[in-house]
């Protein structure tokens, strides 16, 4: 059973590619939490993976307003940064029901403590070089059915190993 995948993404093209990849191949719902310094590649990450979904228009990053919300086929996706929180108790106020979102996409998650929904899919970026290093761990069943689903869909071929 896969546990993790490891990718070296040569640059922003290849984040879009893993962006439709992760679409491509997702459970109905999952909560993916996005790890990286500030510049890492968390937002342009969700913003191709939300595209590849078929989000239209313009997808904005939730740096200020902490939370976007965006309507799938049958469902809603929520993209939240929550590096201006203070405390996870701040997470009550944005009136948010983990039964309302079928995808969670959570920048900087260590700051909502408890206040978040079951980790499925753990994303980390690092910069390495020009590019980036991508390690994508399960951290439930979803998540661990999620990669075989990524690996087994010929997907990531092309990508280098990181």
């Amino acid at each position: 059973m896969t546990a993790m995948i490891e990718l070296f993404l040569p640059d922003a093209a290849a984040t879009d590619q893993l962006g439709a990849a992760l679409a491509a191949t997702r459970p109905g719902r999952a909560v993916v939490h996005l790890h990286g310094d500030l510049g890492a590649g968390k937002s342009t990450l969700a913003r191709a993976l939300l595209r590849a979904l078929g989000v239209q228009g313009a997808i904005r990053s939730p740096t200020y307003t902490l939370v976007e919300r965006y309507p799938l086929p049958g469902g809603e996706a929520w993209h939240l940064d929550l590096y201006r929180i203070g405390d996870a108790g701040e997470l009550d106020f944005l009136g948010l029901d983990e039964a309302e979102a079928d995808l969670w996409l959570v920048e900087w998650p260590e700051r909502g403590g408890n206040a978040l929904p079951p980790l499925d899919l753990r994303v980390a970026l690092d910069m390495q070089g020009q590019g980036r290093r991508a390690r994508l761990q399960a951290s439930s069943a979803a998540g661990q059915a999620w990669l075989s689903r990524l690996e087994q869909s010929g997907h990531l071929q092309g990508f280098p190993a990181a």
